[in-house]
Order: C-alpha cells, then sequence, then structure tokens
C-alpha cells in the first residue's frame, strides 16, 4: 500500500482556490484510492512569512476546519500540525548537514526573493529542507505537487539518496511526486491565479455581509447593462463556471451573450451560488472555529498516530549517525 503525504500552510484562511485546487482533489483521492494517507498542516512553514502569533493559531484552526469539513475521513488519514511534532524539527537538522549550499541557493522559493536579501530570512532559505523532513520523517511513497513544487521534492530526492549513500543503506524512502494534468489553475478576482499573495481570493467562509463586498470586488470591464458581454473573458463568470452545473453555466453563458444582463446581476448569482452549494460546509465551518475544542482533539489523535510513526524512522536515523 502507498503512503501518500501531503501538507497546506496556515498561512491564511483557505480559500477558494485552496479548496478546489487542493482539499477536495485529496479529499477525493483518499475516498477513491486504497491508500494510506497523512494530511498535515504546515505552520512551521507559515513561521517564514509571518511572525504574528495568535494569526497562526487562527490560521492554523481555519485550515483544519476547512479539511474537516469537506469531508476528511480522519479514521483513515492520520491529520496533524506539522509543529506538533518536534521529530520533524530534529530531523530538518539532520538533512541540513547533508544538503549542499548551491542546492538551496538554486531553489525557486529563494531565487524569487534572492535580488532583495534583507527580506530573506534562515528559515526561507532552508525550507526545502524542511520540507524533506516532512516527506522523509513519514516514509511517504507519494507526494502531489503542482509544477511549481516539483524542484523542491526533487531536492527532497537527492536529500535522501545523499544521507542513504553516506550511512550505506536504504534508510530514507525516495518519494516520487503526483502531478494531476487535471488540477485546476483557479482564477483571482483580478484574472490572475488565486492567491493571498495578490489579495485576490475569494473566501467562502464570510458572512454574508463580507462576502458581498468579496464577490463585488471582482475585476470586470466597463460594457454597460444592454451591451452583450464575452463569458470567456470575464472573471465572474469563470469563478461561477466553477462550482455551478452545467445547466446554470449553461444559462448564464445565455445570459452573457443575449445582453440586458450586467455584471451586478452575475455577481449577486454568485454569491448566492456560493451560499447554496457551500450552506452545510460554511455552517460547520463557523461551528468549529466556536468550539476549537472540537479541532484541537481530532488533531490531538492525528499526532498520536504522527509521533508513532516518525519516531520508528527516527530513531534509525540517530543510530546511523550516532546519536543514539
Amino acid at each position: 500500500m502507498a503512503r501518500v503525504l501531503t501538507g497546506i500552510q496556515s498561512s491564511g484562511r483557505p480559500h477558494l482556490g485552496n479548496i478546489l485546487g487542493a482539499i477536495v482533489p485529496a479529499i477525493e483521492l483518499i475516498k477513491q484510492n486504497n491508500e494510506e494517507s497523512f494530511i498535515f498542516i504546515a505552520d512551521f512553514h507559515s513561521l517564514t512569512s509571518s511572525k504574528d502569533g495568535e494569526l497562526r493559531k487562527e490560521n492554523t484552526l481555519a485550515v483544519a476546519a476547512a479539511w474537516l469539513v469537506f469531508g476528511l475521513d480522519i479514521d483513515k488519514t492520520v491529520f496533524y500540525r506539522q509543529s506538533r511534532r518536534p521529530e520533524v524539527a530534529e530531523l530538518t537538522w539532520y538533512l541540513s548537514c547533508f544538503t549542499p549550499f548551491p542546492m538551496l541557493a538554486n531553489a525557486h522559493s529563494f531565487k524569487d526573493k534572492s535580488e532583495r536579501l534583507a527580506d530573506v530570512n534562515a528559515g526561507l532559505f532552508t525550507y526545502p529542507v524542511l520540507m524533506a523532513a516532512d516527506i522523509l520523517l513519514y516514509s511517504a511513497d507519494l507526494v502531489p505537487v503542482g509544477k511549481d513544487q516539483l524542484q523542491h521534492l526533487e531536492m527532497c530526492r537527492d536529500i535522501a539518496s545523499a544521507f542513504n549513500h553516506q550511512v550505506g543503506e536504504e534508510i530514507l524512502t525516495l518519494p516520487e511526486p503526483r502531478i494531476s494534468e487535471e488540477v485546476m489553475i483557479i482564477p483571482g478576482t483580478d484574472g490572475q491565479k488565486m492567491s493571498k499573495s495578490y489579495n485576490n481570493f475569494i473566501d467562502i467562509f464570510l458572512s454574508e455581509k463580507d462576502l458581498k463586498k468579496n464577490v463585488n470586488s471582482i475585476i470586470t470591464d466597463s460594457k454597460g447593462l444592454e451591451e452583450p458581454k464575452d463569458p470567456d473573458t470575464c472573471n465572474v463568470f469563470k469563478l461561477y463556471s466553477l462550482i455551478a452545473s452545467d445547466d446554470q453555466n449553461t444559462q448564464m453563458r445565455k445570459n452573457y451573450i443575449e445582453g440586458n444582463y450586467g455584471y451586478g446581476h452575475a455577481k449577486k448569482e454568485f454569491m448566492e451560488l456560493i451560499l447554496d452549494k457551500y450552506a452545510s460546509e460554511r455552517k460547520a465551518f463557523d461551528f468549529y472555529m466556536n468550539h476549537p475544542q472540537e479541532i484541537e482533539q481530532k488533531l490531538a489523535a492525528g499526532e498520536m498516530k504522527a509521533k508513532e510513526t516518525g519516531m520508528k524512522l527516527l530513531e534509525k536515523v540517530r543510530a546511523k549517525l550516532g546519536f543514539s
């Protein structure tokens, strides 16, 4: 049985892009395949960009709640916070001593900011090593990744190979990437990829009042109410079509092409669709956020399972390096 591992940073509340692009596909994968799965909240990783402790706690709970309300079965999944398993920090140090400087200097996560070195902390520079430890600690066979993360997984394999070669035994499992060509790129309110960094996301868990403001922020062109409009170039239609049924999409497309249908109408329909489609998830999310102890209990159970698995690997590593 293959072991699958994936994680999501707690750098903010999960938005529609996270849900459609990562959370829902991962949950469906777990349901469809007889595979052992580890899903974690990467709260250590979030420290490279956010230093606000209270905000991190809130975001961590929100990420956990999102996984739960969309149907993650914690009886079939090891669901845990990265930071509650300090073994990953210990393994990160060991692995860092097998990681050459040029490899890290060539990482996209560093190179993207290398022209502004004052903005680069050591955590960001060694980000790929922590990511490798996340994967190798639990002997993951498969790691779902987007193409932008493929380099980091290749680095993980290189680090693991270097360690295994040094100790003369295949202690660390070399993970394989699982790249789905069907993974959706979710557009944001401005047409770019939806991202917290661009502040162009749709938060389906907002109150109705705030959700309306969020939806109304979607950028459109200046065509008047009477004019026919092109649904294929409209940010509102692109977002609507991602969660609407075929019949709903057909009707919305017809409205655009025929005219006498404004962007305000489209935004109103998109908001109503969110409220209708995600009514139960929104209600459950509010419950969890108002009862954090319910989330804590579920995470704590997963963290004990993660400890049992991770310690077996870590003891082997310690022994090989003379720390047992």
